[in-house]
């Protein structure tokens, strides 16, 4: 592994870390006619962080309307770069969302921002979409959600980009252009520490598995078990289902290589068969990526001279990556003048 090429400026803004974040934040400098460079330690679409892998959950449905909105412009950030790209970047089929008394569900927040939603009973959760809530549990179905093909998402952003792969960056000191945009993930919080910035955040590394579920492509499910916590599944290209258990990782540090928690992958595939009775509850596969987390799950963007910090974060980011890299690239165009 290389560094960055320090004493050397290749641009006016060097976005550091290639997952969606940084390379939505570059597209977004990109299409504003401004100079980037991406520095990323590792390749695009490294197993390493928190954007790799075939899909990601896209929904409109949050409790606060301040998500709901973000997720409406997100949403049309997609369309363009769809559009731009000429890839199918999101499958909408829906979402259902399971929660129990005393849990706030998001139907009040999608009614204010004008998005359709629609109470359903847990019979008619299992006879439209395959689904078995619990017995105590309501459902909501919002229909302006699925999945965002990750790794097509990844490329589209990076077409046209410069991209230096294999370059890590120490320290931000040894970068000559003029702004710095910090997308760095699990790294971040290291990286940013020397130039006296605090981001609050602590890194876990989590799970998911992968089952084999036949036929129709199963809408998004999030079931709220507590707050902050709980179960969510999406559709996988590869294997039908991709379960996973929410916030429920341990701190680990990014740098160290491991694996998949084999008690997490017990209780997604317990949960997994008690809601998908068409799934076969065995797993085909497991894997670990990193989650990045504040206190309340708010994104950290913010702007302290030459430096931008884009955490976005909390695992639910992905989805509103032409959204927050826009605002990344807006705060960058500032430092610049």
């Amino acid at each position: 592994m290389g560094s960055a090429c320090s004493g050397t400026r290749l641009a006016d803004v060097a976005v550091v870390g290639a997952g969606v974040n940084g390379l939505a934040a570059a597209w977004a400098l990109r299409r504003a006619g401004v100079d980037t460079v991406v520095y990323e330690q590792f390749e695009l679409g490294h197993a390493r962080g928190s954007s790799h892998g075939r899909s990601r959950i896209f929904r409109l449905a949050y409790p606060e309307t301040d998500w709901v909105r973000l997720a409406q412009a997100a949403l049309e950030g997609w369309r363009e770069l769809e559009e731009e790209s000429g890839t199918q970047l999101l499958l909408l089929n829906g979402l259902l969302e399971l929660y129990r008394e005393g849990v706030v569900s998001s139907q009040q927040a999608l009614e204010e921002c004008g998005a359709a939603c629609e109470r359903l009973t847990r019979e008619e959760a299992g006879t439209r979409f395959g689904v078995s809530p619990a017995h105590d549990t309501e459902v909501l179905f919002q229909p302006d959600a699925g999945i965002v093909y990750a790794d097509r998402a990844v490329e589209a952003f990076a077409r046209g980009l410069r991209v230096e792969e294999g370059s890590k960056v120490r320290s931000l000191d040894e970068l000559e252009e003029p702004v710095v945009v910090v997308c760095a993930g699990p790294w971040a919080r290291r990286l940013l520490e020397p130039a006296g910035i605090d981001l609050p955040v602590l890194e876990t590394r989590e799970t998911v598995a992968y089952f084999e579920l036949e036929g129709e492509t199963p809408s998004v499910v999030a079931e709220v078990v507590t707050k902050g916590h709980g179960f969510y599944s999406l559709h996988d290209p590869a294997h039908g289902l991709k379960v996973g258990s929410h916030k429920r990782g341990t701190p680990a540090d990014p740098d160290v290589v491991a694996g998949p928690d084999p008690a997490l992958v017990a209780e997604i595939a317990e949960w997994t068969g008690e809601r998908f009775p068409r799934a076969n509850p065995e797993p085909m596969g497991a894997e670990s990526c990193f989650y990045t987390t504040t206190d309340d799950e708010r994104f950290v963007i913010e702007r302290h001279g030459r430096i931008v910090v884009g955490s976005a974060c909390s695992g639910h980011a992905f989805k509103f990556a032409p959204a927050t890299g826009k605002r990344l690239a807006a705060l960058a165009a500032e430092a610049l003048h």
